[in-house]
């Protein structure tokens, strides 16, 4: 939906914007005298308003041609779905009723599976639901039950026991039994995750918010832990997994298993039995049980429903405790009655992972409930895909699976497992000869499942990708497919109909083909081009030449080989004879780099596009206005595009002199360019010549293929080596170089620039390696390219603003560099040495330690005849012992001269003590991203981090390394009408009607819960806006309840300190704290502290807020001296990032006074408030409400002052017979802390009578349907549904500090 917010207040839910306007009381802001009735929430986001602006303008050519399935059916279905979820009354055997919400796209079994996870009901499996006495179907969706509706009651009926459901009970008490154990999630299996919410919290917060209601100022301990106070050197990891006290593993049964009784006769069977089973308890008492057809029983106990459920992908912890093995025998018995281990060798057991795949695509998507079931379908199928091809990967790699070419060397294996196709990263018949080698054949998985996700998001009908799951495991490179039908039986020469298997000397094409890829070409901006194949013919197509078409056994159009999906990069791709832009010769482009597949990201394409078309309509404007003015009979006045070198320069054409006419005339010569545009597209001969003629010369400008109107694609061809192009099309070619030139130079020249500016501006917070990787990439910034954003900042006049982003990637480059060494030197290890290697490896990264050993595994001097096997091994099983050579000298000097190579910065450090000395780093940052990149688990006896810096001893033995993760990449699929609904709540909220966007994002919620389950990253979003509505809506308990659940799933889905989770511990700290649950408020706080230092440590400006929030909090309590020490620290924070002069400073300066006031340190107290006064009067001037409330408050503490000082000269002159006034020493309100709390988190209640709420509303009415009228003009032109835009809720939901507000993906528009 495109929701144009021309004139609306700026006020998006922005949680990372926390800006001075936020405090400025709306000075500056458009339309800051029309503000929605309660709040304001994070003052600056003009912003993400003006992106929407600018993407609700841009009738680009370059969109599908229909509307994206669901794009104009949404708005009517926003109304017939509003009201869809209902409750039903469930009445089960043995507990009270209770309601439960359901929603009619539902199935009768999604109940059964809520019945059964629920605490109460989790102990019945084999049961049937009814509705007056009628049973309802398993697998009939709710809404087509007849009589259920809202309230009714449904029965929870016991169905007597067979073996099957005796067995699914079984397996039932199991995962319970099995739930209350963390080891799972350490060890990274079925789907479970860390979370440690309910350390803090101490359970349920609903319930305590109940208790702690009347105790507000009992005495509650604030002591922060040593390690988080300000100025701490020490960064423990022990504290990162605190040790929960129901975690000493809780042993409810030693053993249970079945009997060695089984199976019961036939005598037995007649009176009900169906097995038996034999359990000792945790107090030794032996026990049989029968199962029979009537049942038997177990008990449970509680934990919060989001700590058991499973996350759809498997997410792995860099620790773990050092746990004792013991023995546990219902895990032993899982180990080996589970499917898991011999599912792949019983026949008829497998799935098929292609037909489910390919299946779930061609389901009908005509409305939303098709579309939901369909979403869903994907989703699941998806995620089981990745989940069996990752245990596949990890079994290849660990030799468990017999290769289907066993005679042929290691590298050149290939496997087939479960129905997965596996081959490994290697060149193995010189295919990538050309581009790199084995260089190339590493990254062409990458590149190809990046193409294999943009089609996926496109969905042409019609057009299949296979399942794709690429897995980085031991330091080998594993592509994981899906098996096409019938492609094992042929040669793949007889297979491929369209494209080339040799790289472009033999091509093929086919109408179908065509046809198919065609629709991909609009949204994917490829153009559709002729190549010439071995025998000099012209061949059509309308994709890179490597690109292959199959048509499977199935009939259906499969498209492999993505690789080369977006065009080249050339700034990596030098080719001699071709110069570049001077942008980019500047920067010392082109670079050779390793290899030749160097692609520009999709982000960028589309941001380019989107540049050349606002260009276009600036020149076409301009040339108007000239022809207007002159009305001379020259049409081409202005006529662009003759020489190449005026179109190499966009940047520089003449834009700026557009933008510098009167700014209404240049508006209204847009509106007539588009007007103008529309007409000669829609080609009816109405347009005169003169106007043909600018429309041309604007298009030829800008590179547009087409000369009527614009559009810009790009041939993915150019520049390919073996790519030979037909003489017709010279001209053709020359343009398109032309164009990937300045593609080049607009990365150089805008996206980089432009990123170092929002960082500048805070407008982009990135925290750790990931989030700042993810803000480069929504610009289409590749990571080789992160050491010229370096080079930026360092050249930048804000540096010292910019030295959080420095410094990330400063250690980003680092770990780089050392996870491109170690994924070599992971190679030539086997298995029984992976621990001794990866601890010398991390003691020669990380330990100040000058030369540590490595210890070899004992058994390598026992047999000498293994190496007569050697073709058969498997890959991860070499038996060399180079890595133990290694020393830190020798590491950090391939580091450096990696980080020269690979991203062309110089590092200035020879040793990991230097690099901690120059760049300001931590060791315990860079020993957590090394662990991220590779998939290490390290163990947290590494208590404090004083271990790293010992010179005595190395920091890390072989107990330290715990295990070692696969690092998996995958594609995502979307829940598109889930996030249209919670675009249309957000841009409600904006308007200001809360109740309105309220129930927007409820919906949403409901319809992402659908596809995705209970654990998605995007419905953490949605929890984490509705949570925040709530709160501005005076709703606390509701806030609390959705924000406890918006931090457990972040924690499970994204990891337990990963940046996004700390936004959510803080979030849900002002919440506990308005809810008067202080020392929760305060546990939470430090805890957000806490995982800060760890992941990038103090000096960043998030920790300004973070610090100020626990002033506060510890100013509420009276506890000044500690409040003084955080206050303090973020006005020194501020200071640095904000520069003295900001409002955010100000504001802090006030904070501390106001704690110097309650200490009667009334110097100190003026001292501050004078500051924040200046800054409030040179930025905002004499008469502005902030500046007046500042010298109000200045009068006041000087008044205080003087009564203070009479005081003491009181005492001096009458000593003690003194006859002293009691002096008024203010202890701070909980409502003053918590208004504080409110201003510094970015929400501004505004009181406003009831009056002009209703003038208010009627307003925003008027505009809004002003807004409506000039969209539906809009509408008319074809809109861009881009496959996934450059901010896509993936990128937006996955990094919270990358965009302006984790939970609004509406930077989008």
């Amino acid at each position: 939906m495109v929701i144009k917010t021309d004139e609306l207040p700026a006020a998006a839910p922005a949680d990372g914007a926390r800006e001075p306007s936020s405090q400025a009381g709306g000075k500056g802001r458009p339309g800051a005298a029309e503000l929605p009735p309660v709040m304001l929430l994070n003052g600056d986001c003009a912003e993400s308003l003006k992106k929407e602006e600018r993407a609700a303008d841009v009738p680009r050519e370059n969109g599908l041609d229909e509307a994206e399935p669901g794009e104009e059916t949404t708005g009517q279905e926003v109304i017939v779905i509003q009201d869809t979820g209902f409750s039903v009354k469930i009445l089960a055997p043995g507990i009270e009723p209770f309601s439960l919400q359901v929603s009619p796209q539902e199935m009768v079994q999604e109940i059964h599976q809520v019945l059964m996870d629920r605490e109460d009901t989790c102990h019945r499996t084999c049961f049937s639901l009814h509705l007056d006495g009628n049973m309802l179907d398993h697998f009939s969706e709710l809404r087509s039950v007849e009589g259920l509706q809202e309230g009714s009651v449904l029965r929870v009926v016991e169905e007597p026991y067979t073996v099957r459901e005796a067995r699914i009970h079984v397996r039932h008490v199991r995962d319970l039994l099995k739930s209350l154990d963390p080891s799972d999630a350490f060890n990274g299996v079925d789907c479970n995750s860390l979370s440690f919410l309910s350390v803090f919290t101490d359970g349920d917060l609903g319930d305590s918010g109940k208790r702690k209601k009347g105790l507000e100022m009992d005495p509650i301990d604030c002591t922060p832990p040593e390690y988080i106070l300000p100025g701490s050197r020490e960064r423990p990891l022990c504290p990162l997994q605190p040790q929960n006290r129901d975690w000493k593993p809780l042993q409810c049964l030693k053993v249970l298993t079945m009997s060695g009784w089984n199976p019961p006769p036939g005598n037995r069977k007649m009176h009900g039995d169906l097995m038996y089973l034999f359990v000792i308890t945790a107090e030794d008492r032996q026990v049989s049980i029968t199962a029979s057809t009537r049942g038997f029983y177990l008990n449970q106990v509680q934990r919060h429903p989001f700590e058991r459920i499973a996350t759809p992908f498997q997410v792995y912890s860099w620790t773990a405790p050092q746990a004792e093995h013991a023995m546990d025998c219902v895990r032993a018995e899982d180990a080996y009655t589970s499917r898991l281990g011999y599912e792949e060798h019983i026949p008829g057991q497998t799935r098929d992972w292609n037909e489910e795949l390919q299946t779930t695509r061609e389901l009908p998507r005509k409305n939303l409930p098709e579309r939901l079931l369909r979403e869903r379908a994907i989703f699941k199928v998806h995620s089981d895909f990745t989940a069996a091809a990752t245990r596949g990967a990890m079994a290849v790699i660990d030799g468990n699976v017999m290769a289907i070419n066993p005679s042929e060397e290691t590298k050149m294996q290939m496997f087939i497992w479960n129905n997965i196709f596996f081959s490994l990263g290697f060149d193995v018949r010189d295919h990538y000869k050309d581009f790199g080698g084995d260089v190339a054949a590493y990254v062409a998985p990458t590149n190809d499942l990046n193409g294999v996700r943009t089609y996926n998001a496109v969905d042409v009908e019609g057009l299949y990708t296979l399942g794709t799951v690429v897995v980085d495991y031991r330091g080998y490179r594993v592509t994981a497919q899906s098996i096409i039908p019938g492609i094992l039986e042929r040669d793949q020469e007889q297979s491929v109909i369209y494209g080339s298997i040799d790289f472009g000397k033999t091509v093929m094409s086919h109408p179908r083909y065509l046809e198919l890829l065609e629709r991909t070409s609009r949204p994917l901006k490829i153009l559709r081009h002729r190549v010439l194949n071995d025998r000099d013919e012209e061949v059509e197509l309308c994709s890179s030449v490597e690109c292959k078409g199959i048509i499977g056994n199935d009939g259906r159009h499969y498209i492999l080989d993505l690789l080369r999906t977006f065009p080249p990069d050339l700034n990596f791709l030098p080719v001699p004879g071709e110069g570049l832009p001077e942008e980019c010769t500047r920067a010392g482009f082109p670079r050779a780099h390793r290899h030749k597949l160097c692609c520009l990201r999709q982000e960028l394409v589309d941001a380019f596009v989107e540049h050349r078309y606002l260009l276009f309509m600036k020149l076409a404007a301009l040339q108007l206005m000239q022809q207007k003015a002159s009305r001379i009979d020259n049409p081409t006045s202005l006529e662009n595009g003759d020489s190449p070198s005026s179109a190499s320069k966009p940047e520089d054409s003449p834009g700026p002199e557009a933008g510098s006419e009167e700014e209404g005339g240049s508006a209204s010569g847009l509106a007539k360019v588009k007007e103008l545009a529309e007409t000669i597209a829609s080609d009816d001969g109405t347009a005169d010549p003169r106007s043909r003629e600018v429309i041309r010369n604007a298009c030829k400008a800008v590179g547009s293929i087409s000369s009527t109107a614009f559009d810009v694609r790009f041939n993915p061809d150019i520049f390919s080596p073996g790519v030979r192009f037909p003489e017709s099309c010279q001209e053709e070619v020359r343009d398109q170089k032309q164009l990937l030139k300045d593609a080049a130079a607009f990365l150089l020249s805008c996206q980089i620039p432009g990123l170092v500016k929002d960082c500048i501006d805070h407008a982009v917070l990135p925290m750790d390696g990931a989030t700042l990787a993810e803000v480069m990439r929504q610009r289409g910034i590749n990571m080789r390219y992160l050491g010229k954003v370096l080079d930026m900042v360092l050249r930048s006049p804000a540096r010292d603003q910019l030295d959080h982003i420095y410094k990330i990637g400063i250690g980003e480059l680092i770990t780089r560099s050392a996870k491109h060494i170690f994924k070599t030197y992971l190679q030539g290890v086997e298995l029984s040495g992976l621990s001794a290697a990866i601890s010398h490896f991390l003691n020669c990264f990380l330990s100040s330690y000058p030369n540590p050993v490595a210890h070899l595994p004992a058994d390598e001097l026992i047999s000498k005849k293994r190496n007569r096997r050697r073709r058969n091994r498997p890959p991860g099983a070499a038996d060399n012992t180079a890595w133990a050579v290694m020393t830190p000298q020798e590491l950090w000097k391939n580091i450096c001269q990696e980080a020269k190579n690979y991203f062309d910065f110089i590092l200035e450090c020879e040793t990991v003590d230097q690099a901690v000395e120059t760049y300001g780093l931590q060791k315990i940052t860079l020993l957590r991203e090394i662990s991220l990149k590779t998939g290490i688990q390290v163990g947290m006896t590494q208590a404090t981090g004083v271990g790293f810096d010992s010179r005595h001893k190395p920091a890390f033995t072989e107990e330290d390394v715990l295990n070692i993760f696969p690092v998996v990449k995958h594609v995502n699929p979307k829940a598109s009408d889930a996030f249209h609904f919670f675009q249309s709540g957000q841009a409600k909220v904006q308007q200001g009607f809360l109740k309105e966007g309220c129930e927007l994002i409820n919906e949403a919620l409901n319809l992402f819960n659908n596809v995705y389950g209970a654990m998605h990253v995007e419905i953490c979003a949605c929890l984490r806006l509705l949570a925040r509505l709530h709160y501005i809506m005076g709703d606390y308990a509701e806030a609390l309840s959705n924000q406890q659940k918006a931090v457990l799933m972040s924690e499970r889905v994204m990891g337990i300190e990963h940046p996004n989770t700390i936004q959510e511990y803080m979030h849900l700290a002002l919440y506990c704290f308005a809810s008067s649950q202080l020392s929760t408020a305060l546990s939470l706080l430090y805890r957000a502290r806490y995982l800060t230092l760890l992941v990038f440590g103090e000096d960043h400006p998030e920790m300004a807020l973070l610090d100020n929030n626990i002033g506060l909090v510890l100013h509420g309590v009276m506890e000044y001296d500690l409040s003084l020490r955080f206050l303090e620290n973020a006005l020194a924070v501020s200071t640095k990032y904000h520069g003295p002069r900001s409002l955010k400073v100000a504001l802090s300066h006030h904070l501390v006074a106001r704690v110097y006031e309650s200490k009667a340190e009334f110097r100190s107290a003026l001292q501050h408030e004078k500051e924040g006064y200046t800054v409030y009067k040179t930025q905002l001037g004499e008469d502005h409400e902030k500046t007046k409330e500042s010298s109000e408050y200045l009068k006041c503490l000087t008044q205080q002052a003087v009564a203070l000082q009479r005081t003491m000269n009181e005492i001096y002159r009458n000593g003690s017979s003194a006859n002293i006034p009691p002096l008024k020493f203010t202890a701070p309100s909980m409502a003053s802390v918590l208004e504080q709390l409110n201003v510094i988190n970015g929400i501004l209640f505004i009181p406003l009578s009831q009056k002009d709420l209703e003038n208010l509303k009627a307003e925003v009415a008027r505009r809004h349907q002003l807004q409506e009228a000039s969209s539906r003009e809009k509408a008319e032109e074809p809109m861009a549904t881009e496959p996934e835009p450059a901010g896509a809720p993936e990128d937006v939901a996955s990094q919270p500090q990358a965009a302006k507000d984790p939970s609004s993906p509406s930077s989008q528009g």
